[in-house]
């Protein structure tokens, strides 16, 4: 198993997808395409086992098989799986560029104060949104990330 800090949430799968055991799922990748290039696995779907088959046209959801899920009852026991990739699997980041995951566990600053630290990130549409270890939500338009001294400014 993979240190759970090291992973990325990449999609979850929401429904099984016909009668064959294929899934729907949804992405959470730039692209819909980009889970075909990606080495997932979850809680029950071992590294290997992740086969991209299809993106669903304007959506943000793909069609995948999972192997040894060969009909519609076991792809209905993989709904609500959570579905990962490692970190050290994707592709390194030019000079001043960063994956959000990097910056989970850094402190937000807001007119000099520390308002929380950084437990994740929520997009609904309208831009990137942090998520506080506090519960609270505030907008990542504009902020300014420090890396040296691990905090984002917003």
């Amino acid at each position: 198993m993979h240190d759970k800090n090291q992973q990325i949430l990449v999609g979850k799968i929401v429904a099984p997808q016909g009668v064959r055991g294929e899934v729907r799922v949804q992405t959470y990748t730039d692209r819909p395409t980009d889970m075909k290039d990606l080495r997932v696995h979850g809680e029950k779907i071992a590294e290997n086992a992740f086969h991209f088959v299809r993106a669903v046209p304007s959506s943000s959801v793909i069609i995948a098989r999972i192997d040894g899920v060969n009909d519609r009852n076991a792809a209905e026991l993989l709904r609500g799986t959570e579905l990962f990739i490692n970190r050290e699997d994707l592709p390194a980041t030019k000079n001043g560029e960063y994956y959000q995951a990097d910056l989970i566990g850094m402190r937000v600053i807001r007119d000099g104060t520390e308002i929380g630290v950084v437990a994740g990130f929520q997009n609904f549409g309208a831009g990137d949104i942090i998520e506080l270890d506090n519960g609270e939500f505030v907008s990542f338009i504009g902020a300014d990330v420090d890396f040296d001294n691990k905090t984002i400014k917003i």
